[in-house]
């Protein structure tokens, strides 16, 4: 086995050497430079996080022009797709993690473009397996998870129109003051709300948790993700408080749809509790969620029981006499229930 390990880390090492010496080969200096700088942030021989300089020398590229960026984010995803390593890919997609992160706007744009055709499958990791030995088999659903939460990020940040991820230190209560929110449309408040309450379900879906303070890359990928948790918390936060303002003006399906999400983030409480137990507990974003549901609820039962009574009082129209629904809700119409109840029956029965 030991045997094995070794063997792996040299043919590993023989690889990368391989890669830097093609890159350094090539005629097309630009795209050069930046896949030898991919290659180094990416080695096959550790499996330690990029290093802090190494993904800055790369962020680095998105401050030129679009050619260089878009040249710097072709060299990632070959690196991703061009390899089996487990380690290589994990280490790419905390680079792309970064650049969603903390990048240039012109390379995040150019992140956002590739492919055109974007997706549920973006970064088109769904199926990938290192098949190398039970440890590397393992590792392999962290990529494919990793992959489908920044599918996500990517997805739902298409659908905010600004980045979901954010390096903001504001306090969660003065979220709302950041975001220009009032001119938005109710059904795109929600479509948002949604989106975001995805993303924090993704979160709950990750793998067996117990890798995550023995694997090095995990725990900088989770550095990464508890930020963009706390970010997602921001937001939703200020959607809902605006939402809560605009509850009577709210239409059934919009209703509906955030009592679900509302129930879906409850659902999901107690294992981000475990998941980030070190960080903040956010109080004030639980108990938004819980008021807002509770709020929501009772907004949606009163207009039940008036659609009730507008039923009930049309009914009575057609019969001519209070209806049994109508004197269920309303006690003091009591006395007209057996009455009541006999003449709907008498009227079915003469119609049949």
């Amino acid at each position: 086995m030991v045997r094995k390990f070794k063997l792996r880390l040299l043919l590993g090492n023989f690889k990368d050497k391989a890669s830097i010496l093609k890159a350094s080969l090539s005629t097309k200096r630009r795209t050069a430079s930046i896949r030898l700088s991919v290659i180094r942030a990416t080695t096959r021989t550790s499996t330690s996080p990029p290093p802090e300089h190494r993904i800055d020398a790369i962020l680095a590229y998105g401050h030129n022009n679009r050619l260089t960026a878009s040249a710097c984010i072709h060299a990632i995803m070959d690196r991703i797709h061009k390899t089996r390593n487990v380690y290589v890919v994990f280490k790419c997609l905390i680079i792309v993690h970064n650049i969603i992160t903390r990048g240039s706007f012109i390379l995040k744009d150019q992140l956002s473009i590739y492919p055109s055709t974007g997706g549920r499958n973006y970064l088109n990791l769904s199926m990938f397996n290192d098949k190398s030995n039970v440890k590397t088999w393992e590792f392999s659903a962290w990529v494919r998870w990793y992959a489908r939460f920044l599918e996500l990020n990517l997805m739902t940040s298409r659908v905010l129109g600004s980045s979901v991820s954010s390096s903001a230190n504001s306090s969660i209560k003065n979220i709302k003051d950041f975001e220009n929110l009032s001119g938005l449309l109710s059904s795109d408040l929600v479509k948002e709300c949604t989106a975001l309450v995805d993303i924090v379900d993704e979160i709950c879906r990750i793998p067996d948790g117990s890798i995550t303070q023995q694997n090095n890359l995990v725990y900088e990928a989770m550095k990464l993700i508890s930020e963009d948790y706390r970010s997602t918390q921001q937001k939703m936060y200020s959607r809902l408080t605006e939402l809560d303002d605009r509850v009577d003006g709210l239409n059934p399906g919009e209703l509906d749809e955030l009592i679900n999400c509302l129930g879906k983030v409850e659902e999901c409480k107690e294992r981000l509790v475990v998941l980030f137990v070190n960080r903040k507990r956010h109080d004030a974003f639980w108990e938004l969620i819980s008021q807002t549901k509770t709020n929501f609820l009772r907004v949606k039962k009163e207009r039940e029981i008036v659609l009730a009574i507008s039923e009930s009082t049309q009914l009575e129209k057609r019969v001519g006499t209070p209806s049994l629904l109508l004197s269920r809700l309303l006690p003091h119409a009591g006395k007209w229930l057996k009455a009541e109840s006999t003449y709907i029956v008498t009227v079915s029965t003469a119609r049949t």
